[in-house]
């Protein structure tokens, strides 16, 4: 690294949903394995999973068994949330969930979070998407709480526990290093309050993640946190031999991930969505 460089780690955000009925789940499965060996091999510093409940047309698996399982495979990678859908989720079951992936890879596991924006999965676990922020809130200090506490008491809004005496903690201490998603401006707020590693999703264009990071780093600063040493934006490729390639492959998968996902306002063609990504040079080709 040359002075003055900024340190970086390069991580691989699995693209790990399919159409379904496109192959077996078992081929599913099998692939990400190669896929995860691939890029493990090519020198990838973290490997990324996300999290989602029945998104049909496609067809996907649960980010923690998946991730324990790469796990035991060689290598040093970490591996992470990417990003975990708190607000549906007990945040006991998850603290213990998390502490137990943490030792299965010994202490490479770092815990993304993000609130979710689909009514379908918040109606599918008795949740709002109303009480997103709130859930995701109360449920991550419970979660420290268990994670550096001997025995906890909590009665909050939504989650409840007297004398707990959680059964695991973390191999990392105090805890893996969290990530929490942001896309709109109190969300990035949020974050800055909380004061943790902010996660910048796909979605936005350069000039917004910018105005972004500095309205982060001013929240951080009113609440008296001190900036993380880290940041992490994710972009969005498709590979393909040339970009005409790629842009051609891609179109139709894009297509139905922003319909299916609504990363942007449906229905919409493919030229338009890959326009979107050609002028802001982030559809890749190798």
């Amino acid at each position: 690294m040359l002075k003055g460089e900024i340190p970086m780690e390069v991580g691989y955000q699995v693209g790990q949903v399919v159409l379904r009925d496109t192959m077996t789940l078992q081929q599913q499965w099998q692939e990400h394995l190669e896929q995860f060996r691939a890029s493990r091999d090519a020198g990838f510093d973290i490997y990324c999973w996300a999290h989602h409940y029945l998104i049909d047309p496609f067809q996907h698996f649960q980010p923690f068994p998946i991730l324990a399982r790469l796990a035991a495979e060689p290598g040093n990678m970490k591996l992470a949330t990417s990003v975990l859908l708190l607000p549906l989720l007990n945040p006991v079951d998850v603290a213990e969930q998390v502490a137990t992936l943490d030792h299965i890879a010994e202490g490479r596991f770092i815990l993304g979070l993000g609130l979710g924006y689909r009514p379908e999965e918040s109606e599918a676990f008795g949740t709002r998407l109303a009480h997103r922020a709130a859930r995701s809130s109360e449920a991550l200090k419970l979660m420290v709480r268990l994670w550096t506490e001997d025995e906890v008491t909590h009665h909050g809004r939504f989650f409840h526990v007297t004398k707990a005496r959680p059964t695991a903690k973390p191999y990392q201490q105090p805890h893996p290093k969290i990530w929490l998603a942001a896309m709109s401006d109190p969300a990035v707020r949020r974050v800055g309050r909380e004061g943790y590693t902010m996660f910048v999703g796909p979605a936005q264009p350069f000039q917004t993640i910018q105005r972004q990071i500095k309205l982060y780093h001013q929240t951080l600063e009113e609440h008296g946190h001190s900036r993380p040493e880290d940041m992490v934006i994710v972009r969005e490729f498709f590979c393909g031999n040339s970009r005409d390639e790629a842009l051609i492959r891609a179109g139709y998968i894009v297509r139905q991930q922003f319909q299916v996902q609504r990363i942007a306002p449906a229905p919409m063609e493919p030229r338009g969505a890959l326009a979107d990504y050609q002028a802001q040079g982030d559809l890749l080709t190798v």
